[in-house]
């Protein structure tokens, strides 16, 4: 198993835990790998790192591992011989299904088949080159955002079936329940004998300090709370799920206050980041998708070779199957899927922003496309878009755009 896969002296896998790491190395100039283990330490990992630098004259080292990101990354980052190349979990499982068709999984093997793969099919993996701080900041920041934004869709839901069944007439009385305003009329008046109970002038009170302005909405609802009928009168009902919607209630309010914090650090370093000005600049990105963008282009020019592998990567592209006379056409299930989402997402929002999107889109639609596949089409002429945006630091311009497409059109006809 002699390595040919320049420039690297040695090459591994490891197979990573959360006590221990399981290794398997390889010299470039040996048939026999090396096995071992070492502990989940920094003390460990550095320890066993620079044996390595010392072994092999600071010369440059490949691993193989199922991570782009976690502490034994950070921890072998740092060292500038070390060159990680992180195999997708599906990739190697498909790997080691092709050896073992059981299905048994063992570290030591699994080390082994990372150098094997990695010495064999090193043209398919792309070594792990890290952003800028500022970019890496933003790029986890938004991603933690979403975390907490479909944290808050949950309990939105939960909150909603637990208020129908003893107190439906407060989500008539309000447009949205994920807002400070729901969550603290539910807290202080968690059921409808309670709201009933409030004089006009305390509800009035409570509406206006919560930045409801319009007197004609807050006498309807003042209205509507007075002539409300119970749904039940059975404390069998009523009071565990009054303490089910309080305790769901402050949760939620929780994390609309982390989600708000999220969106405060965001924006400003947004601003402050040396791309602002490209990725504002695109229809209807604004302060979530622009940064979100940012954070899946980067900084690095050299990361993508076109918009075609962004395209593939992200899983905008479509995947085109064969078999015999028949062929079909599908999404790809394998590619990450927050930052589908984000190309998706703000292809959507940008048909509200852009006249070709809203003409693209309705063109599509027209045509009998779904809503989905068409927003997939639109994100992929995007992406297009942006990466020649990108890759001369030109911020977008409608305009320039709508004058390319007229012309392109002339020169066709």
């Amino acid at each position: 198993m002699k390595s040919s896969v320049a420039p690297f002296v040695a090459h591994a896998g490891l197979d990573w835990a959360d006590k221990k790491h399981d290794i398997c190395l390889l010299d470039a100039g040996s048939d026999t790998p090396q096995y071992s283990v070492i502990q989940h330490s920094p003390e460990s990992i550095e320890e066993w790192a620079l044996s390595l630098q010392k072994r092999f004259n600071n010369q440059p080292i490949a691993i193989c591992l199922e991570l782009k990101a976690g502490p034994v990354v950070y921890a072998l980052l740092k060292y500038q011989f070390i060159t990680l190349f992180p195999i997708p979990p599906r990739a190697l499982a498909k790997y080691r299904g092709s050896f073992t068709q059981s299905g048994a999984k063992d570290d030591p093997t699994d080390a082994f088949l990372q150098l094997d793969y990695l010495l064999k099919h090193s043209e398919s993996l792309r070594p792990l080159r890290p952003e800028d701080p500022q970019t890496r900041i933003l790029q986890r920041f938004v991603e933690d955002r979403r975390h907490f934004v479909d944290e808050k869709v949950a309990l939105t839901n939960t909150v909603t079936a637990a208020v129908k069944a003893y107190y439906p007439q407060v989500l008539q009385w309000f447009g949205d329940i994920d807002t400070p305003l729901f969550c603290d009329f539910i807290l202080q008046w968690s059921t409808l004998d309670k709201a009933q109970a409030e004089s006009s002038t305390a509800l009035r009170h409570f509406f206006k300090t919560h930045h409801c302005v319009r007197d004609d909405v807050i006498d309807r609802r003042i209205e509507a709370i007075d002539k409300a009928l119970p749904l039940t009168d059975d404390e069998g009902v009523i009071l565990p799920y009054e303490k089910l919607t309080r305790n769901l209630i402050q949760q939620l309010s929780q994390v609309l206050l982390t989600i708000k914090d999220y969106d405060l650090e965001i924006a400003d370093r947004f601003e402050r980041h040396a791309e602002f000005e490209l990725f504002d600049s695109l229809p209807g990105a604004g302060a979530v998708f622009g940064p979100r963008l940012l954070a899946a282009f980067g900084t690095n020019r050299d990361r993508y070779g076109s918009a075609d592998e962004i395209s593939r990567y992200s899983g905008v592209a479509p995947v085109l199957e064969r078999s015999g006379k028949k062929e079909w056409v599908h999404w790809r299930y394998s590619c990450p899927k927050f930052l589908r989402q984000t190309f998706v997402e703000w292809a959507n929002q940008s048909r509200k922003y852009s006249f070709w999107a809203k003409e693209y889109y309705d063109e599509k639609r027209a045509a009998g496309k779904s809503h989905q596949a068409t927003l997939r089409m639109l994100a992929f002429k995007w992406i297009r878009i942006i990466f020649r945006c990108w890759q001369n630091r030109t911020p977008y311009d409608e305009s320039t755009y709508l004058f390319a497409l007229k012309k392109r059109k002339a020169i066709q006809m």
